[in-house]
């Protein structure tokens, strides 16, 4: 019986996997092009999945070779023979694996040095369509002999173009750092030194072809994998709305959509609907995995990083994609964060959801945010009531952050009602923000809980001319989600403006019932 995996290989016939046919497709185009490239995703993206499945896609008149770095210890890049001697050896073992004819030729112990095994390789690849598949590349990637071997590669690439040489027919190296940006790393870390002449930004890898394929499982993919469950199954669900939801809180990374369907078969009675989804979202946030434990990682090792996602997260910032920003760059090397456009924004709405509970966390360990005292009836016969928990806000917002410092309440104002929020609605739901609307003027906070949903949005004074726009965009929102009724939280800085209280009332607006409260300090 197939099952859901999250670790590790998915097999066809033991698992559930997404038909990712076009994908592979697209791989072995570049393969049969001769290229050599790098499929550089963040961690449990389905590199290792995809190299298997690439393996038994190729073509006859090829031959695989596909290895690991994982697993083998810096003995393995001890010195230059040990190098030669272990790569070979593990290309000998794969070829066995396959039952290869011949394959024990290519355990040479004679190859002691990289001229010998340049002299090697175009022996063993002459005539022969040779495909070298290595996977976790980067597990060694302050190790100086892996980068001088990257650089016999490109010199034997460089040669077979002008016909001067023989040389693996395609190379394709897996892991989530790019291969152009080790030798800086390597710099910075102190375990390389430039030559004379030599130029820092040179990559031993700058042959390879742009690797442009999204490795993110879009709705049709994810459908395809719960049709076969179905299949099996026959739970009725209706798998487009299910696999959309799925979609719109993972944006298909792999790791995500397989672990909600997991939840969902074995911890959630199959419930196969929208609202599974979201229980199974409530699950994962408190699940122990290496994923989320590398986010609170990074998070607390890395206060660029840091401050760049809190500056996205809770002040509405918008960023400008460009490289040489190091923490944008890591961000969107674990998939932290995405490219949207010109912009960079959160990965996606799990990712969202979880570091908005990180920030929260911060904001009560640093008693920037009420620990006790918090109102617990806003939920009555299961029912959340919003009006409620925001008449309530407003109010201990006033009393509490009245004499604070300004800058600070309006840099953090939304965050402390997600603050406040967020222990209400643990038990039953989460929230998070349209990545769309959030910006410094605007934020659209989404709040599921249970079955029902919440339209919140929270913005900032910036006029009567705002506020009569701000009422446009909430009902324009509510009519993209069907949804009816919504709630307005504005800000309002204006101390000269302010009666000490807050106001509130709710309003027709474009067909749309919206309670509009104001708050002030």
């Amino acid at each position: 019986m197939r099952k859901f995996n999250v670790t590790g290989l998915c097999v066809p016939g033991k698992h559930y996997m997404a038909d990712t046919g076009g994908k592979i497709a697209a791989i072995l185009d570049l393969v049969e092009e001769g290229k050599y490239f790098h499929i550089t995703c963040a961690r449990q993206y389905g590199k290792t999945t995809t190299l298997f499945l690439l393996d038994k896609a190729l073509p006859a008149e090829y031959t695989a070779i596909r290895i690991t770095f994982e697993g083998s210890g810096d003995v393995f890049f001890e010195d230059e023979p040990t190098f030669c001697r272990m790569l070979l050896l593990l290309c000998a073992t794969d070829l066995e694996r396959q039952n290869i004819p011949g394959s024990e030729v290519w355990n040479d112990d004679s190859v002691t040095n990289f001229f010998l095994l340049n002299r090697f390789i175009t022996k063993m690849c002459r005539d022969k369509k040779i495909v070298l598949m290595i996977d976790e590349v980067d597990k060694m990637s302050n190790n100086f002999i892996f980068m001088r071997f990257l650089g016999l590669l490109r010199e034997k690439y460089l040669f077979r173009q002008e016909d001067r040489d023989n040389t693996f027919h395609s190379v394709i190296l897996a892991g989530v750092y790019e291969i152009g940006n080790l030798k800086d790393k390597m710099i910075r870390a102190g375990v390389y030194q430039l030559q004379d002449g030599e130029k820092r930004v040179v990559s031993p890898w700058n042959i390879a072809a742009n690797f442009n394929i999204d490795m993110s499982l879009n709705v049709k993919e994810i459908s395809s994998m719960l049709a076969e469950y179905e299949n099996d199954h026959n739970t009725g669900m209706d798998i487009e709305t299910v696999s959309k939801e799925i979609r719109a809180y993972t944006n298909g990374y792999p790791f995500l959509v397989s672990r909600i369907c997991q939840a969902i078969e074995y911890e959630l009675e199959r419930d196969w609907t929208a609202i599974g989804v979201h229980r199974a979202i409530k699950l994962m946030l408190l699940d122990d995995n290496t994923l989320i434990d590398d986010i609170a990682k990074n998070l607390a090792n890395n206060k660029e990083l840091h401050d760049l996602m809190f500056s996205i997260i809770a002040l509405g910032e918008q960023y400008t994609y460009t490289k040489i920003d190091k923490a944008m760059d890591f961000g969107l090397t674990f998939g932290y964060l995405i490219r949207q456009g010109d912009d960079v924004v959160i990965g996606n709405k799990f990712f969202e959801i979880l570091l908005y509970r990180y920030f929260i966390h911060r904001m009560k360990v640093e008693k920037k945010a009420p620990r006790e005292g918090l109102p617990s009836d806003v939920v009555f016969d299961n029912k959340f009531d919003m009006q409620l928990t925001i008449e309530k806000f407003a109010r201990h917002y006033y009393e509490i952050y009245r004499d604070s410092q300004k800058k600070f309440v309006e840099n953090e104002c939304r965050l402390l009602f997600l603050t406040y929020l967020a222990p209400l609605i643990n038990g039953g739901g989460f929230c998070h923000v349209e990545s769309e609307t959030r910006n410094a003027r605007r934020m659209d906070l989404v709040v599921d809980y249970n079955a029902d949903q919440f339209i919140v949005e929270l913005k900032l004074w910036y006029g009567d001319v705002s506020h009569e726009k701000a009422l446009d965009q909430i009902a324009g929102y509510l009519d993209s989600k069907n949804k009816d009724t919504g709630y307005l939280l504005t800000f309002d800085f204006r101390k000269e403006e302010n009666t000490g209280k807050p106001r509130a009332q709710w309003v027709e607006h474009n067909g749309k019932k919206i309670f509009d409260m104001m708050v002030g300090v």
